[in-house]
């Protein structure tokens, strides 16, 4: 998910998630470290394995990968600036050969020629449409070697979700889309992937107690300072808050792990 936070940011009008980046927020899904410790639990990453990355923004993702688990990692990323930004971080971290983030959009996996052990993704296909969801796992399918593992990390709808999600879309400024769990499976099969291992949980986005546990102390008292001290921020987050809080038993994410139809290597669930 990008995160670019433009000095000329429109506040008003901008999507939630750089909102919250210009506050100071570094974890933005709805699941926070916790699901995504839970993603890399499944994964088993072993050294020289291939990693694919939708939505690289910068390249932060991608590099604590390699650096963490020996992988090659390729991220994908439609805005150039980011793409831009994400290589120049690379170079720093000198990790030119092991990590790459090219410009592309994830609608056109299929046009990658590769295969990869791993495709990661977080709270990237929750913003999509039906069809929109459909293409991205298909092309994942695709993209995945036979032994291959999809991990992702969505928001999870519960109940009825036309009022809910009309709220959201208004409040978060994008077309936001969950699904429940048995939906989730669904989309997953229709493109050829069965679900292996599933997590779910609150969203706790932008409970305090989460932010801190996702941030760290000060950092969450610097992002509660400029949410109080900047009124455009505070008006953004605010209404997020009060919207996440009115529908709090029809939101959560979901975490999962899902292989190839047919390939019985699995998700093995390694517990912590």
């Amino acid at each position: 998910m990008s995160t670019t936070t433009s000095s000329n940011l429109n506040l008003k009008t901008a999507p939630g998630h750089e909102v919250l980046a210009k506050a100071g927020k570094t974890v933005l899904r709805p699941g926070g470290l916790e699901a995504t410790r839970q993603l890399l639990d499944w994964a088993d990453f072993q050294p020289g394995e291939t990693v694919l990355e939708l939505a690289a923004s910068f390249g932060k993702s991608d590099i604590g990968l390699a650096r963490r688990y020996g992988v090659r990692v390729v991220g994908i990323e439609r805005n150039p600036d980011s793409v831009r930004i994400a290589r120049e971080n690379i170079r720093q971290a000198g990790l030119e050969g092991q990590v790459e983030v090219r410009e592309g959009n994830i609608l056109n996996l299929a046009d990658i020629s590769e295969t990869f052990d791993y495709v990661f993704a977080e709270a990237i296909l929750t913003m999509q449409s039906a069809s929109g969801k459909a293409k991205i796992l298909e092309g994942i399918q695709k993209v995945l070697k036979p032994q291959g593992k999809f991990l992702s990390h969505e928001m999870l709808g519960l109940g009825d979700g036309k009022m809910r999600d009309h709220a959201l879309s208004e409040v978060i400024r994008v077309n936001a889309q969950p699904l429940s769990s048995a939906e989730w499976q669904q989309a997953c099969e229709k493109a050829g992937l069965t679900i292996k291992q599933s997590k779910t949980g609150e969203v706790g986005l932008l409970s305090p107690k989460r932010v801190i546990e996702d941030e760290g102390l000060l950092p969450a008292l610097k992002i509660a300072w400029n949410v109080l001290t900047q009124a455009e921020i505070r008006q953004r987050v605010l209404q997020m808050k009060d919207t996440f809080t009115q529908y709090q038993y029809q939101l959560g994410y979901i975490a999962l792990c899902a292989s190839k139809v047919g390939i019985n290597y699995g998700c093995h669930y390694h517990p912590s």
